[in-house]
């Protein structure tokens, strides 16, 4: 039996009550359980009486471990006889003694309740970007780009050509303009095959060697040209079609774009609106997640998270960086509890057709199947992206009648 004593806001104090025929029913479960395992002398492995049991363990310690297994026992009952969710529980008192009822008495942190604002009057502010004939020529060039080809030209080097060197110890190598080191493009901008450089080798802003180069060619990528033939090669009749398939998808992409980022934008308008009080053992879970995922990052670095703190607080930034820590993991529990709330409200729901098209798509872009991106990632990833996707679905129904 259990029933609420005190509630408020997350706080719910709550009394259980175990039939004593329950307890002694546990403590001889207890009992029977080190009688199976303690070797006393003069019986066989079992054989020993009870109370031979409780000199040897002592009957004090057989009477706490009864106690937290009833409590493992009834209080997940007892919380969800009482509705509750609990997110911590601390036990207040508990009263145990042979021929009663063991009663306990628990302070529940209870999974927080959540208003929502009137959030259907929220302006969002996202401009769809217009698709000018500027916009579509320069996918239609990105298009082009990737059936261009590599051509050796008898120029000085550009921006954004190719250049192939020959350094002194024998090395040969290309280098992409575009993407080498500022001191590396400034040496190399302006000279052609057969000339010879001098390229330094930079740490940080500190030249420590220079390196003797012989460029061997300069090439640039020579796009084909954007006529029929060009838009039969990337499956269409013709340019006008090509044209007109290139402007539609960048019309649906900048819309889908703009719905993402409208619903990003309500997020965080219902984060800031809502009204929910956060139990303090929640906070610390999400704060105890934000560092491991910053431990995580620091491993792939080879770096250390104690040794991370240990330098902060030399510098003295250790205050600062707890209260951004704290900052940050309040911000995601807002987000979290708002789109959640959200999701109830309007009774969002995801089919099991539409989230493994999501799976789908999701195996195409990594280049797998779908049977192996669930296997790779585990019941529990496969779990946590159901929910995600039924969050951003029910963010976009929302973003819907907003604008309706």
């Amino acid at each position: 039996m259990a029933e609420i004593l005190e509630r408020e806001g997350y706080r719910v104090k709550i009394k259980v009550e175990v039939p004593a025929s329950q307890v002694e029913q546990t403590y001889q479960s207890v009992l029977n359980h080190y009688a199976g395992r303690v070797k006393v002398p003069g019986f066989r492995a079992g054989k020993a009486p009870g109370k031979v049991i409780e000199a040897k363990i002592g009957k004090e310690s057989l009477l706490e471990e009864v106690k937290e297994a009833l409590r493992d026992e009834t209080f997940p009952k007892a919380a969800q006889e009482l509705s509750l969710l609990p997110v911590g529980a601390r036990v207040l008192e508990e009263n145990l003694t042979f021929g009663q009822p063991f009663v306990y008495t628990v302070e529940v942190e209870n999974y927080p309740e959540v208003k929502l604002p009137d959030w259907q009057t929220f302006k969002l502010e996202v401009e769809t970007p217009e698709v000018t004939d500027e916009v579509v020529n320069r996918a239609l060039d990105d298009l082009r780009s990737r059936y261009g080809e590599m051509v050796a030209v008898d120029r000085e080097a550009q921006e954004n050509d190719h250049v192939f060197i020959e350094t002194d110890d024998g090395g040969r190598f290309p280098v992409v303009m575009e993407n080498a080191q500022p001191h590396v493009r400034e040496a190399l901008l302006g000279r052609k095959a057969g000339d010879e450089v001098v390229v330094p080798v930079k740490d940080g802003e500190t030249i420590v060697r220079e390196v003797k180069t012989k460029i061997l060619e300069v090439k640039t990528l020579q796009l084909p040209a954007l006529d029929d033939e060009f838009a039969k090669t990337v499956g269409e009749d013709n340019l006008e079609s090509l044209t007109n398939k290139v402007r539609e998808s960048l019309k649906a992409q900048f819309e889908r774009e703009a719905r993402n980022a409208k619903a990003n934008q309500l997020l965080d308008k219902l984060a800031e609106a809502i009204e929910a009080e956060i139990p303090p053992t929640m906070q610390a879970r999400e704060e105890q997640s934000l560092l491991q995922s910053l431990a995580d990052d620091l491993e792939e670095q080879r770096l250390e998270l104690r040794d991370y703190i240990a330098q902060l607080e030399k510098d003295g930034k250790l205050e600062e960086f707890k209260q951004n820590l704290s900052e940050s993991a309040t911000k995601r529990l807002r987000r979290s509890l708002a789109v959640e709330a959200l999701a109830e409200e309007l009774k969002t729901e995801l089919s099991q057709e539409e989230f493994e098209e999501f799976l789908n798509e999701m195996a195409r872009s990594y280049r797998t199947t779908p049977a192996r991106l669930q296997s790779e990632l585990g019941r529990d990833a496969i779990a946590r992206l159901r929910i995600q996707r039924l969050h951003d679905k029910a963010l976009l129904e929302a973003v819907t009648r907003i604008e309706s």
